[in-house]
């Protein structure tokens, strides 16, 4: 699921998805923070920050295996997931 507002990070991503992933961000002024890799059972976590923020600027944010991402305004953050049996909302 990919629309100008979200970002679906699957489970067992692949080098395709983050670079997907890195393209999508930076259309909304964020990166993938290269100083952070995390490997899981699920496949990798992904932390992702503003650009030119460094590692002692401001927080950013950890993306889990089946995590949808938000774009809201400023920031990114975890869409909030759908209760199983709910149909899906449009994204825009």
């Amino acid at each position: 699921m990919e629309s100008t507002r979200t970002y679906a990070w699957p489970r067992g991503a692949e080098a395709a998805d983050g670079e997907a992933l890195e393209r999508w961000l930076a259309g909304h002024g964020w990166e993938v923070d290269p100083t952070v890799f995390m490997a899981g059972a699920l496949g990798p976590a992904v932390q992702v920050r503003r650009i030119g923020t460094g590692p002692d600027g401001e927080a950013g944010l950890l993306i889990l295996p089946g995590e949808t991402v938000e774009f809201a305004g400023d920031r990114m953050r975890i869409a909030p997931r759908m209760p199983a049996g709910t149909a899906a909302g449009a994204c825009v």
